[in-house]
Order: C-alpha cells, then sequence, then structure tokens
C-alpha cells in the first residue's frame, strides 16, 4: 500500500509540471493518442499547460439532462461497473466480493438503498456533478490505501473501496431520501476535491475528518461539484429508487435512478 502511495505522489508531481509549450503539446498529443481522448466537448489540446490540467479538463458547455426531480442523472462519464441493492448493509464492488456499507460510509445505514459503482478511466472526463437536487448534510474524508480500481483490481483486492482513501458527501435529495456520494481514490489519484469544503485539501494526519453542516448546503441538479486527478470510482447510494442502468458505459448527463412511485 505504501507503494501505491509512493507511485500517486511521484506521478502528481510529474503531471503537475508545466513544460516548455512546444514539449507540453506533443506530452499532450501522446496522452490523447494512447487513451483515444475526444476533446470536442472540451478546450483544444494547446490550452493544457500540464498533463494534469489536460486530465481535470471541464466542458466547454454543460450538457442538457432530464430536469425531472424524480430521474438521478449519471454525475461521471465512465462505465456502471455494478448496480443493485444494499442487502442486509453490503454491497457489491464487483460480483462474488462484497463489502460493509457502514464501513464504507462511515456510519449505519438504512436498508432501502440502491447503489451504482461507476469507474472513470484515465481516458474520461473527469470531473462530477450533482446527480439530483441535493442538500448537503457532512463531508468525511477516510485516509487509506491508493490501490488501483480497476476489473483486475476489484476482483484481486477484497473490501478495496472500504481500504483505499475516499471521500463521503451525505445528503438529502427534493423528496428527503438520504444520499451518498462516494468519491474513492486511486493508485495516481492522491487528491479529490468537493469545491464546497475546501478543508478537505488541507494536509491533515488525522485518519478521519468530518465536516458538518447545521445549515445543508444546496446544490443544483447537473451542477459541477468537484474532480478526481486520474480515473478513479464514484459510488452513488440513494434511497427509494429503481436502477436504470447496469454494466454499461454511462455519460454525464444520461438517466441513471427514477425514485419509485413516480
Amino acid at each position: 500500500m505504501k507503494i501505491t502511495k509512493m507511485i500517486s505522489i511521484c506521478f502528481g508531481v510529474i503531471a503537475n509540471i508545466k513544460f516548455h509549450p512546444l514539449i507540453q503539446n506533443f506530452i499532450n498529443k501522446q496522452y490523447i493518442k494512447f487513451f483515444n481522448i475526444d476533446l470536442n466537448e472540451f478546450y483544444p489540446i494547446h490550452s493544457y499547460k500540464s498533463l494534469n490540467e489536460l486530465f481535470t479538463r471541464g466542458l466547454r458547455q454543460n450538457r442538457e439532462f432530464n430536469k425531472d426531480d424524480s430521474i438521478f442523472i449519471s454525475p461521471i462519464d465512465g462505465k456502471v461497473m455494478h448496480t443493485g441493492n444494499v442487502d442486509n448493509g453490503r454491497a457489491l464492488q464487483i460480483k462474488g466480493f462484497s463489502y460493509s456499507v457502514d464501513r464504507l460510509v462511515g456510519e449505519s445505514v438504512s436498508s432501502n438503498l440502491s447503489y451504482a459503482n461507476l469507474y472513470l478511466s484515465p481516458s474520461n472526463y473527469h470531473r462530477y456533478h450533482s446527480p439530483c437536487n441535493m442538500y448537503v448534510e457532512s463531508i468525511a474524508h477516510f485516509k487509506g490505501a491508493l490501490l488501483p480500481v480497476h476489473l483486475k483490481s476489484l476482483y484481486k483486492n477484497k473490501n478495496l473501496f472500504v481500504v483505499n482513501e475516499r471521500v463521503v458527501l451525505k445528503a438529502r435529495d427534493s423528496f428527503g431520501g438520504i444520499l451518498y456520494f462516494v468519491a474513492i481514490g486511486a493508485l495516481n489519484v492522491g487528491s479529490i476535491h468537493f469545491y464546497i469544503e475546501p478543508r478537505l485539501q488541507h494536509k491533515s494526519r488525522l485518519y478521519t475528518r468530518k465536516f458538518e453542516y447545521k445549515e445543508p448546503i444546496f446544490i443544483k441538479k447537473g451542477e459541477e461539484i468537484g474532480m478526481f486527478k486520474m480515473g478513479s470510482t464514484i459510488v452513488f447510494f440513494a434511497s427509494d429508487v429503481d436502477v436504470l442502468k447496469s454494466d454499461c458505459d454511462i455519460r454525464f448527463g444520461e438517466d441513471l435512478f427514477k425514485r419509485k412511485n413516480f
């Protein structure tokens, strides 16, 4: 685990270096070619002065999405690796490998939650958005390992999501239903950003930090709320919903969950 953290730290240093424009443009072109990245929705290749700027590229304009409050949209571009219902306090990181949801989010959860594991590869857009109108009650930061989260690693490492570093956003939707938005770190992902909580970026020796808000912070559906550096995983939990997508590629703005009885 210490080795993967050291690799991530070293990679982060290199990715932040701003080379001479000619060299940087060459590096960017090679990265885009290697990962087959489509920049049609993003700024031109010469706009990115470091690899990190390319990794964390922003959309030139927001996408259209379903405004119906009963629909929860995908917060990311990536792949739906697994979906399901929390069963006896457990969820699956991949078929055959379950973990404790209580341990993942840091508190006891209800039994009526559904979830989606959403994987972002190094080629994907690395910013994430609000899947619905959210009223954020707290954010918790759990330090941990930075193991890879690709398919092979999910089968190799039990309790990977619980072991890895993560940030857990707890919120309510417009109907009062509970939500957990879990951003999980991975190899080369030593930084998880949520714009509403800048204290997350300050170094701390504490294994767990929690920030609670007396007045919930409202985030509008579709609003950009944070970013990863390199690929990683979002696990999104919601209460009283039906899952609309599973085992498929997905884009930010596409329908993911639908509230039951609507």
